[in-house]
C-alpha cells in the first residue's frame, strides 16, 4: 500500500510538474516568436513608407534588421520596379511566383514558407507596393530556441522527478509510520486475546464432559471468569488509548490543582501499595496549578502509581514528588524500587504493547499503561521520560503552569 502511495504521489506531482514546465516554456517561445515577428512587422511597415529612399544600397536603415526587398506594382498587378540591394532580383519568374502568391493571399502580412520569406502589402489606388523580408535567421533563432526548451524541459523533468522520489519518502513516512503502528497494534493485541481466549475454550470444551467431578467443574468456570475479566480489561485499555488519541478535540482545559490531585491520588494508592508490602512517600508542594484536564491527569498520576506497583520489589518503596521547575513549568515523579531498566528499554516501555518483565502479562498488565500516559502528556503540551539508576525507575513528567 505504502508503494502504491508513493507511485501515485510521484505521478500527481510530476503531471503538476509537466504541466507547468509545458506552460512556462511554451509561453516562453511564443511571446518570442511574437516578439520576433512584431519587428519584423514594424521594420516592414517602416520600409513600407519609402521603399525606394533608404539610403545607399546595401546599406540598412535605423529600422532594418533583416535582409529584404520591395517590389512596386501597377493597378493590375504586374511588376513595376524592384529594390532592395540585398537579394539577386533579375529572376523574374521567382518575382511573378511571389507576387502571384501575395495577390492571391487574402492578407497582406504574412509568411511564404517555401521562400523563407514574409510578405507586407501596402494597398494604394496607384501602385501597390509589397516589401518582402527573410525569415531564414528568425526561423533558425525559434528553432534553437526550441531545442533550448526541450533540453532544459528535459533536465527540469528528471531533476523534479528525482525531487519527487525523495518528497514522495518524506511524505509518506507519517502514514507508513502509522500503517506500521496499526499493524504493530493488531497483531499485538490479537496474540493477547489469542492466549484467554484459548484457556477459555479449553475450560469450556471440558466443561462439557462429565469424567470431571463438580470441584474441578467450579475450576473450569474460575478458569473463564478469569479469563474473561482479563479480556474485559485488555480491551477497556484498548478503548482507553483510542479514546486518549482522539479526545484532543473534545477536551475543555480548565484551571487543575495538580497538588491536591497527586495528593488524592496517593492516598486512594497507598492501601493498593500496602497489600503489596510497598511503603509509600509523597512530598508534594502545595498550590500548583496546570491547565488541562482534570480526569485525564488523574489518570496520569494513577497509571504513574499502578505501574510502580507492579513492578516494584519486595518490601520495596514508592516516591511521588510534585514540585515548580522555574515560573512556568511543574514536575511531577514517580519513583519506585525494582529492577533496573536499559536505555533501550527506558525508551521502548512507552511502546503499546511492550512490558520490560512479560512473565507480568497475567497480572493486568497489558504494556498500555504508559502509552495512554505519553498520549496524555502530549495533549498537554508537555513531556514524559523515564530513568533507571541505582535499582530506582524515576518516571518524569513536566507539564506547564498556570
Amino acid at each position: 500500500m505504502i508503494k502504491k502511495l508513493r507511485i501515485k504521489f510521484v505521478a500527481i506531482n510530476m503531471s503538476i510538474v509537466t504541466i507547468l514546465l509545458c506552460v512556462i516554456l511554451g509561453l516562453v517561445f511564443y511571446f518570442t516568436s511574437a516578439n520576433l515577428e512584431q519587428e519584423s512587422l514594424r521594420m516592414m511597415q517602416s520600409i513600407a513608407t519609402q521603399p525606394f529612399h533608404l539610403g545607399v544600397p546595401g546599406e540598412m536603415g535605423e529600422n532594418v534588421r533583416l535582409p529584404f526587398f520591395t517590389l512596386r506594382l501597377n493597378p493590375r498587378g504586374e511588376l513595376v520596379e524592384a529594390g532592395g540591394g540585398y537579394y539577386d532580383l533579375s529572376d523574374s519568374d521567382l518575382l511573378d511566383d511571389l507576387i502571384q502568391d501575395v495577390l492571391a493571399s487574402p492578407k497582406s502580412f504574412g509568411v511564404l514558407s517555401k521562400y523563407n520569406l514574409r510578405y507586407y502589402r501596402v494597398e494604394t489606388p496607384v501602385n501597390p507596393c509589397v516589401v518582402f523580408a527573410d525569415i531564414s535567421s528568425e526561423r533558425a533563432t525559434l528553432q534553437n530556441l526550441l531545442q533550448t526548451c526541450l533540453l532544459i524541459g528535459g533536465i527540469g523533468f528528471l531533476f523534479f522527478l528525482w525531487g519527487s522520489i525523495l518528497l514522495s519518502k518524506w511524505a509518506v513516512r507519517p502514514v507508513e509510520q502509522a500503517w506500521k503502528q496499526q499493524q504493530q497494534f493488531v497483531a499485538a493485541a490479537s496474540h493477547e486475546l489469542k492466549t484467554p481466549l484459548t484457556v477459555i475454550m479449553t475450560n469450556a470444551e471440558l466443561l462439557q464432559s462429565a469424567e470431571y467431578s463438580e470441584e474441578k467443574q467450579k475450576g473450569f468456570l474460575q478458569g473463564i471468569v478469569t479469563m474473561s475479566g482479563q479480556m474485559r480489561n485488555l480491551i477497556e485499555q484498548m478503548l482507553e488509548l483510542v479514546r486518549t488519541d482522539n479526545a484532543q478535540a473534545k477536551c475543555v482545559f480548565r484551571d487543575v490543582d495538580l497538588s491536591k490531585l497527586a495528593d488524592y491520588a496517593a492516598m486512594t494508592f497507598e492501601p493498593v501499595l500496602f497489600e503489596k508490602g510497598l511503603k509509600l512517600f509523597t512530598q508534594v508542594d502545595e498550590k500548583i496549578h496546570v491547565s488541562g484536564d482534570e480526569s485525564q491527569l488523574r489518570q496520569l498520576v494513577d497509571i504513574l502509581l499502578d505501574n510502580a506497583g507492579k513492578y516494584s520489589n519486595e518490601n520495596g518503596s514508592v516516591w511521588v514528588t510534585l514540585h515548580k521547575k522555574g515560573k512556568e513549568h511543574c514536575v511531577l515523579q514517580v519513583i519506585n524500587e525494582g529492577p533496573s531498566l536499559s536505555k533501550e528499554e527506558l525508551v521502548q516501555i512507552f511502546q503499546r504493547f511492550y512490558r520490560a518483565d512479560p512473565a507480568r502479562s497475567r497480572n493486568g498488565s497489558f504494556g498500555l499503561g504508559l502509552s495512554i500516559a505519553e498520549s496524555i502528556v502530549k495533549q498537554h503540551q508537555g513531556k514524559i521520560w523515564a530513568e533507571s539508576q541505582n535499582g530506582h525507575n524515576c518516571f518524569s513528567v513536566v507539564l506547564p503552569c498556570v
